[in-house]
């Protein structure tokens, strides 16, 4: 230790089944925290509260929350954006550079995620969160003033690669609480991820065109005339402005001293491991199969739900005569919201009672099954009209996205139990440049398949409409089987369920 002790204070570690009074064995242990030092901070008051740490997931919800709108923002103005353009040569060629504009985000953050986790890891959570945000508020501005399909794609390419908050925010979310609370924290980033993704396209659907949509409120002549979907951009971009202040008082958790593994001094004067966390062994994170099974299982069930969000949006909007609903992309962002709203409600009221009964692999594995009768059922969705159409398809919207939160945010909690805190940036830095490989793939191969399914919908052999999803099952089976044995191998934790 050297001249450290003049630097460190020892604080009681209590056990939490301590009664009032009276202290367990363990609790004559005090564990010696380094002054400074953040995550020692964050393990004093963890250790003294045993409570849910609300503050601090509400920090990460409302941060993932901001840092989601823009990915799906432009989902239901996509179609309309590209026609504006003038880059496709017929109606049938948009789906093919509505892909490509879609996977432009995803290709930039595919490159530069992992970077972003070790960097986390070195310097901390907090300052790659803080500098996600920042360039949110820059970049998604100016995809908003995007004129230019080369301008569009560039400026998606850019807030891609710069943000870099999933992976910390990830990491961040496990250690600003115990254990017991690991899964809610994750659900956390789950919920607030999915609101995002659903609160996007409804930011996007309202206040896209706004000149078109409310001409007796925006003139054709107005800034917003001439850049038409510059509104909902600069909205999306005053929320991430206000998250990146709010991060003044967002506290750090990773531990700013060498020896990560803190000493522990009992009341004699010896010396013992801390006895709350038995420190994962030191490995190659490569070489952890726990780790990479449950990341590839995450990216194949993220390349469904990616292409799902797509094709529906682009089914949704495109004509009935394309085996399409015709809906304006208003509607489009309503039927988003509804399902985001009722992603909120799962999340809040029942997905903890979920994860304690089932635990990740079940659960995931249930949510899979299910989700391949529903996704079936969307092309004959065309069929109904009105309120049974309404009905029909905010009820499908909701239960899928709450199915897919089941399934990410089980995998997700796998991830994380398979590696210590010193290698959980890089660890959710690998998951997030595989998922962004995978979502990068996903709106760009949705858009071809999209634009493929349109020119044979007449086709005696699943129709274009029907194709599109039943590839879209097809995927479903394959992470649902992925989830089994002898692919998957879980963390010892997890063995049970």
């Amino acid at each position: 230790m050297g001249d450290t002790t003049t630097r460190n204070r020892t604080y009681p570690a209590c056990s939490e089944d301590d009664d009032a009074g009276e202290r367990s064995p363990a609790s004559e242990e005090q564990v010696l925290y380094y002054e400074g030092c953040p995550g020692c901070v964050m393990d004093r008051k963890k250790e003294r509260s045993t409570g849910t740490p609300y503050m601090e997931f509400f920090y990460v919800g409302v941060t993932t929350f901001a840092s989601a709108l823009p990915i799906s923002s432009l989902y239901p103005f996509l179609y309309f954006m590209i026609e504006d353009m003038r880059v496709a040569k017929n109606e049938q060629d948009i789906g093919f550079y509505a892909g490509f504009l879609g996977a432009s985000y995803m290709i930039g953050r595919c490159f530069a995620s992992l970077f972003w986790g070790v960097v986390a890891d070195r310097i901390g959570r907090k300052p790659i969160i803080a500098f996600s945000m920042f360039t949110v508020v820059i970049f998604n501005t100016l995809f908003g003033l995007s004129v230019k399909y080369w301008m569009a794609i560039t400026t998606r390419l850019l807030l891609g690669s710069l943000n870099g908050m999933l992976a910390p925010i990830k990491a961040y979310s496990v250690e600003v609480c115990r254990p017991e609370h690991h899964a809610l924290g994750l659900s956390v980033v789950s919920t607030g991820w999915g609101i995002g993704l659903v609160a996007g396209p409804a930011i996007g659907g309202y206040l896209a065109q706004p000149a078109k949509q409310y001409p007796n409120l925006f003139s054709e002549k107005s800034i917003f005339g001439r850049f038409p979907y510059f509104l909902p951009c600069l909205i999306i971009s005053l929320v991430a402005l206000a998250v990146l202040i709010s991060c003044i008082w967002l506290p750090e958790t990773l531990h700013m001293h060498k020896n990560l593994e803190r000493e522990v001094e009992m009341v004699d004067g010896s010396t013992a491991a801390p006895h709350r966390e038995a420190p994962h062994k030191e490995k190659s994170i490569y070489k952890n199969w726990p780790l990479m099974s449950a990341i590839l299982a995450y990216c194949v069930f993220t390349l469904n739900d990616t292409a799902y969000s797509e094709i529906l949006s682009l089914w949704a909007v495109s004509d009935r005569k394309y085996g399409g609903l015709s809906l304006p992309s208003k509607d489009v962002g309503q039927i988003l919201a509804v399902s985001g709203a009722g992603l909120l409600m799962y999340q809040l009221f029942m997905y903890r009672h979920v994860h304690r009964y089932l635990g990740s692999i079940i659960s995931s594995r249930i949510a899979a099954a299910l989700s391949i009768p529903l996704i079936a059922a969307f092309p004959f969705m065309t069929h109904l009209s009105g309120t049974r159409l309404g009905l029909a398809i905010y009820f499908a919207a909701a239960i899928k996205g709450a199915l897919a939160t089941t399934i990410l945010t089980g995998t997700c909690i796998l991830q994380n139990s398979a590696v210590s805190q010193s290698q959980r940036g890089a660890a959710n830095g690998i998951s997030t440049t595989a998922m962004s490989l995978f979502k990068a793939i996903a709106p760009a191969g949705a858009g071809v398949l999209f634009s493929w399914a349109q020119k044979r919908q007449h086709a005696a052999f699943f129709p274009g409409d029907q194709m599109i999803f039943l590839i879209l099952n097809i995927v479903e089976v394959i992470g649902l089987v992925m989830t089994f044995k002898p692919f998957l191998t879980v963390p010892k934790q997890h063995e049970s369920k």
